[in-house]
């Protein structure tokens, strides 16, 4: 069994494999560490005959919270991606196709927090359940940048993009579900014993052929121009870095994460300003 600094791995049913993010105390940011667990583990699930499907879920009271803003997320990247202006954006958009590309199923099971980085996680699965509270959103907007994955128009339509990019609001999960983020938004207590269900029902057919019916799912969305719409993307998120606003908010994180992410969402009174005055 391999040692994990930040992931969890376990069979709950047959032919079934689970990660769990296992950094709760931090909501399960990603670090270069956790991610590079993450890939490494679902391309060995991809190798491993005895393995059907991965689902992807996260310890503690959230999926995930975003990419750590304390790590140096230059540093140490888990693969290699060319450099230069945009390299971290392109970086995330590469990790998005790696788990995009596995031969075989990955479900995201989501609940709490899902935001930022952690909604590029979960989009990047091939299904994603949802708890029915659950609070997904990209803030992000607010203060730095687009998001560097631009999936959300080609799954949630126009209208419902626009007003998450332009508010930085989060979505309830029966709303996720409603607006075709998410498959399906149940009660968070019964979220889990769902998930493994479909899991069990999808590991009954054969790789060989399931990995065909994912391949034609996705070769449909890549003809319809997702692929390099969503790489385009990274370039309007690298030229967001040279805004002044992002400038300032840059500054104001190297002061101190909390108070520049406070500072961030006080006025809209959402994210931790809302569980600071609950």
């Amino acid at each position: 069994m391999t040692d994990f600094k930040h992931i969890l791995v376990d069979i709950p049913r047959p032919g079934v494999s689970r990660i769990t993010l296992n950094r709760p105390e931090s909501r399960n940011a990603l670090n270069n560490t956790l991610r590079g667990e993450l890939y490494g583990q679902l391309e060995a699930n991809d190798r491993d005959a005895e393995i059907r499907v991965t689902i992807l879920r996260g310890a503690g009271k959230a999926f995930c919270a975003g990419y750590d803003l304390k790590a140096n997320n230059r540093a140490d990247q888990p693969f290699h991606t060319a450099g230069g202006d945009g390299n971290w954006a392109r970086h995330v958009v590469d990790g998005f196709f790696r788990v995009w590309d596995l031969a075989k199923p990955v479900i995201a099971q989501v609940h709490g927090y899902c935001l930022a980085g952690g909604t590029e996680l979960a989009t990047s699965c091939d299904l994603v359940y949802v708890a029915e509270d659950a609070s997904i959103g990209y803030p992000v907007v607010r203060s730095m940048s687009p998001p560097d994955n631009q999936f959300f128009p080609h799954l949630l339509g126009l209208r419902n993009a626009m007003e998450m990019m332009l508010t930085g609001n989060a979505i309830s999960g029966i709303e996720a579900a409603e607006q075709g983020f998410a498959n399906r938004a149940y009660p968070a207590d019964s979220l889990e014993a769902a998930v493994l269900d479909i899991a069990e029902r999808i590991a009954k057919v054969p790789s060989d052929l399931q990995q065909m019916n994912k391949r034609a799912v996705h070769r449909q969305m890549e003809l319809m121009g997702v692929r390099a719409a969503i790489r385009s993307g990274t370039e309007i998120q690298a030229l967001a870095f040279h805004t002044e606003s992002t400038k300032a908010h840059f500054k104001e994180l190297a002061a101190g994460l909390t108070t520049a992410l406070t500072s961030r969402d006080e006025k809209f009174g959402d994210y931790r300003t809302k569980e600071k005055d609950a």
